[in-house]
């Protein structure tokens, strides 16, 4: 291995195995293609092809239309197999972790997949450009440190997106829902039925907790179609990720099995989303003066020092000198 790495620096230079570290991955990926791009044809594709019914005849003065919507994006459907987790458990997980960040198509696990692979393909390319051009180092370890620096941020970078996002999310969500509890408690309360008041409830909040408002108007929208109101709910606290609201669907599949009045289970709950919600806003003013003493420490103290014991300081620098 050492008399490879010496012949290839002696022919190639200081960076000689960098570069047939790359030329033997490049190979690699050109000899995989084919058989990722080789896919055999589904016969439901025919379901999804264009018929002669999908396009308005085109005349002088109306231009063709199409009545089916284009799918955005890029077409990965070739390299599903490759980019999709073929475990259904992993593929639930990534979905799963997906649609709590609010990526609900049909086509978010594979789309972010590719976005990691492709952000990775461009950080070994920046970081073999860093390695030829800018870098002057000869170790090959930092070397191969740095050249893989940049895909290994390029490939993470997506899921801290993702956490990022969904944490965000779950605390819109986390906020609003003691808010939609009253409205909902209001609209039981007026002779609405559970369906209608989350439909109504998905309305008013549209421009205070958007999120919120779309999974209210996600879970009206799945009742109207008819899917049970049990599993319905419970792939709404699933979606969300919130313990508050798992608790929510709790009381009103409990409410609904033993034949309890919904109002009065609401309306407790709600009282008690509502001191929550207190509660949560006294622990964060009380963890502000411990927050601000830090803060108040490191601003303060050093300036402070300096004033004090700073002429001092050069008396004596001056007295020595």
């Amino acid at each position: 291995m050492n008399g490879l790495v010496d012949t290839l620096t002696a022919t190639l230079g200081p960076a000689g195995p960098i570069i047939a570290l790359g030329a033997v991955g490049f190979l690699l990926v050109t000899l995989t293609l084919p058989f990722i791009l080789v896919k055999k044809k589904d016969p439901f594709d025919r379901i999804h092809a264009p018929t002669q019914h999908d396009v308005v005849p085109k005349s002088s003065n109306t231009p063709a239309i199409s009545l089916r919507h284009a799918k955005k994006g890029p077409n990965l459907d070739k390299f599903a197999s490759f980019l999709e987790p073929q475990d259904m458990d992993e593929f639930s997980k990534r979905k799963m972790n997906l649609l709590r960040a609010g990526y609900r198509s049909k086509e978010a696990v594979r789309n972010f997949q590719f976005i990691q692979f492709a952000l990775a393909f461009i950080g070994i390319i920046a970081g073999a450009i860093y390695i030829l051009i800018f870098s002057h180092e000869t170790d090959l370890t930092m070397q191969l440190i740095k050249g893989a620096a940049p895909a290994g941020l390029g490939y993470y970078l997506p899921i801290y997106w993702v956490n990022s996002r969904a944490a965000k999310r779950e605390e819109e969500l986390e906020g609003g829902f003691p808010d939609s509890l009253d409205l909902m408690l209001v609209c039981i309360e007026a002779g609405q039925s559970l369906d209608q008041s989350i439909a109504r409830v998905g309305k008013e909040l549209v421009h205070s907790y958007p999120q919120l408002s779309d999974e209210y108007i996600i879970v009206a929208n799945e009742m109207r179609a008819g899917k049970e109101k049990s599993n319905v709910l419970k792939d709404f606290s699933e979606r969300a990720g919130v313990p508050d609201i798992k608790s929510f669907v709790t009381v009103l599949v409990q409410s609904a099995q033993f034949g309890t009045s919904i109002g009065d289970s609401l309306r407790v709950y709600a009282s008690e989303m509502r001191d929550k919600r207190i509660m949560r806003a006294e622990e964060k003013a009380n963890k502000l003066p411990t927050k601000m003493t830090l803060c108040t420490m490191g601003f303060t103290v050093p300036p402070l020092m300096v004033l004090l014991v700073g002429p001092s300081v050069y008396q004596i620098i001056q007295v020595l000198g």
